[in-house]
Formats: C-alpha cells, structure tokens, sequence
C-alpha cells in the first residue's frame, strides 16, 4: 500500500497571515490557525485548542494575504512536513502543513459569509455563487453557468451528438433510464 499524508483542518487564525518573497521573487505566506476540540474529562467536557503552523506559496498565498486575518475561521487542505535543522549542537525539528487548498469561512474580522476559495496550483478562487478558476487558468460558475478549461474568454463550441446511420433513432427508445 502507499504511503498516505494528507490532512483536512477548520480553525480560526491566530495571527495575522506575513507575506515573505524568495530572492527569486516566489511568494511564502505563513500563518498558524487554532483547532479546538472538546473532550469529556471524568463528568465534565473539557475545551482543547491545539496550534498547527501553516506555509502557503505562490499566487495562492499573494491572493489570499488581504484575507487572512486574526479570527479568520478558514479550512486548509494540504500535506504535513518536518523541517529540520541544528540549533546550538542540538538537532531540532518542527511539523508544519504545506497548504495545497485554502478555503476562507465566516467569522472573524472582515467576514462576509460568502469566501473564496484558493488552490495552490490553480492561482484562482472561488466564492460561494461566484466563479472558480481551474489550474489550467480557465474559470467555472457555480450557479450552472458558465465553464472554462481552457482559459478565460469564450467557452469551446458545444457540438450537437452525431448521429450513425439511424442507428441511435432505432434504439433510442429502448433505453431503460
């Protein structure tokens, strides 16, 4: 079997989201959401807030810096990873989540209901109702409208079905759905 490492989470932001640049120009936002989680000790439930630290690169961390803010409930889906180093002779590591997917909720300072939605690969987003755009750059209505693969612009022709020699006019009738 394969190995798996994929996390889901919902949390509210801790901090307000830094913007950082590689001297190469490629966008790192860093930010830290607290997952609370209630747990019965003896005859009483008990509140837990565990903090998990999160990296997120790209378009997708440009585009979302505005957004995320201190007590911003959002959801992230990515993978976890280890960054090790050595710090006065003693080895060090930390386990910090490499964000794949970042989707904005309600609550917290600016919230509006609605969201976006921010794919690492994609460089688009999505707001409930709104549009979608899709990594290889085009975009989708949510509402059933339009949809885009191919970029923006047009959406390709819509072909109607071919037909073969009767043979879909003979059978059409006999499909039992």
């Amino acid at each position: 079997m394969a190995d798996v490492n994929h996390v889901t989470l919902i949390g509210r932001l801790t901090r307000d989201a830094e913007l950082k640049y590689t001297a190469a120009g490629f966008a790192i936002s860093n930010f830290s959401i607290a997952v609370n989680r209630r747990r019965k000790n003896g005859d009483q439930w008990v509140e837990e807030a565990n903090y998990f630290d999160i990296n997120l690169f790209g378009k997708a961390a440009e585009s979302l810096k505005p957004y995320l803010v201190k007590g911003k409930q959002i959801a992230v889906e990515g993978e976890l990873k280890q960054d090790r180093w050595e710090q006065d002779g003693q080895s060090r590591s930390k386990v910090v989540i490499t964000a794949g997917n970042v989707q904005l909720l309600g609550g917290g300072q600016g919230a509006g209901g609605g969201g976006f939605q921010q794919s690492a690969g994609g460089g688009g987003y999505q707001q409930q109702g709104g549009f979608q755009q899709s990594a290889g750059g085009g975009y989708q209505q949510n509402s059933g409208g339009f949809q885009s693969s191919r970029g923006f612009g047009n959406p390709p022709p819509q072909q109607p079905p071919q037909k073969m020699d009767g043979y879909e006019e003979e059978f059409e009738d006999d499909i039992p759905f």
